[in-house]
C-alpha cells in the first residue's frame, strides 16, 4: 500500500478488538470457557489470532476479557462493560472526534503492544480505542482445548 493511500486510510475504527465485561467469579468463568469452549485463558484473557484483510502478512488479535464485579476499569460508565475498538491512526481519529465534539476520557497510554485513548457513546457506554503495536502474544493454555467435550459433565 503507497504511503498516501494509508495516510488517508488513517483515523479510521477498523474492527472489534476486545469484549470487556464484569463477572461475579472471574477465575470460575474463565475456567468454564477454557474447559468448555477451548479459550486460550492465560489468566488475564484469550487472545484470537487474525490477518489483517488489507496487510494479509500482518497478524491482528481479539481479547476475551473478564474483569472482577469490583473494578473500576470502565469508569465513568456505569455499566458491567466495555467495548474496544481497533483503529488506524489514533491520532487522527481523536482530532476528528474532538471536532465532532466527542470529549476524550483521561490521556493516551502507550504499551508495548499498543496505543490507547478512551471515549464515552451517547448512551453511556465506554469506548477503548487501541492501535495495536507489535506482534500478537502468543499464550499456551494450561489445558487441552475442549478437554471435557463430550464428558458427562454437561451442566457445569
Amino acid at each position: 500500500m503507497a504511503e498516501n493511500d494509508r495516510a488517508e486510510k488513517d483515523g479510521i475504527v477498523t474492527g472489534v478488538g476486545g469484549i470487556f465485561f464484569k463477572c461475579r467469579d472471574r477465575e470460575a468463568l474463565a475456567s468454564w470457557y477454557q474447559k468448555k469452549l477451548g479459550f486460550p485463558y492465560d489468566g488475564i484473557g484469550a487472545s484470537f489470532l487474525f490477518r489483517e484483510d488489507d496487510d494479509p502478512k500482518k497478524a491482528g488479535y481479539l481479547v476475551w476479557g473478564p474483569f472482577r464485579k469490583d473494578s473500576d476499569y470502565f469508569r465513568p460508565s456505569g455499566k458491567d462493560y466495555m467495548i474496544n475498538l481497533r483503529v488506524r491512526g489514533l491520532d487522527a481519529l481523536l482530532k476528528r472526534l474532538q471536532a465532532a465534539g466527542v470529549e476524550q476520557i483521561g490521556e493516551v497510554e502507550e504499551y508495548d503492544y499498543g496505543r490507547f485513548a478512551w471515549i464515552m457513546d451517547p448512551e453511556g457506554t465506554k469506548i477503548e480505542l487501541w492501535e495495536q503495536k507489535g506482534e500478537p502474544p502468543i499464550h499456551e493454555p494450561d489445558h487441552e482445548p475442549g478437554i471435557e467435550w463430550g464428558s458427562e459433565e454437561k451442566g457445569e
